[in-house]
């Protein structure tokens, strides 16, 4: 098996903050994501106050990809574009596997400390696991992994790759698949998702 069709080595460790209500860190090659979550009355909703919406949210993701994450050095000024999108498309993924009847407030940070591509998808990932360490009866689990499409435009030849690297990302179509969850994310600017089930 070549470099380009294997996955890349998987560790998962829960409880990895014990003073937590929840914690787990994932890591996925030379990605790495740390999910903390914290559990609140009915109280401390996140309330949402805008001139189109009066709403009230019981569970709430940050998605945290500080620039050291990355090897960069730079000043951080606040949440980026990247950020909000990121964590709103983990946040999606999880919201569905939650019980109707959770008594909590679920609030999930994850921290990127490491990331080589797919960082959504492992947050989503450290998530799961984390729900499940603060003994969450999640529905489901979930999982996700970053899938690409490659065209060669002179001879219409297409691959598809899993797992795609943060250096593949410039080339790619890309698919994001999760249980029970689709996204397809097109450099060509069409964005189509579907809550439908996978089989």
């Amino acid at each position: 098996m070549d470099l380009f069709n294997k996955i890349r080595d998987i560790l998962c460790k829960v409880d990895f903050l014990p003073e937590v209500h929840g914690s787990a860190l994932f890591t996925r090659g030379e990605t790495q994501v740390l999910s903390t979550i914290t559990l609140g009355s009915s109280s401390e909703v996140k309330k949402i106050d805008s001139v189109i919406e009066q709403d009230q949210q019981k569970f709430y993701l940050h998605y945290n990809f500080p620039p050291f994450s990355t090897g960069e050095i730079r000043i951080v000024r606040g949440i980026s574009r990247r950020e909000i999108g990121h964590g709103n498309l983990a946040q999606r993924a999880l919201k569905n596997i939650l019980p109707s009847n959770n008594p909590y407030t679920i609030r999930i940070v994850a921290d990127v400390l490491e990331s080589n591509g797919s960082s959504s998808m492992d947050t989503v990932c450290a998530s799961t696991l984390a729900l499940m360490d603060a003994g969450i009866p999640i529905i489901r689990s979930v999982a996700g992994i970053a899938m690409g499409l490659i065209i060669n435009k002179s001879t219409g030849e297409k691959i598809v790759r899993s797992d795609i690297l943060g250096e593949e990302d410039f080339f790619k179509i890309g698919a994001i698949i999760l249980v029970k969850y689709l996204g397809l994310d097109n450099k060509h600017g069409q964005m189509i998702f579907s809550n439908k089930s996978l089989k």
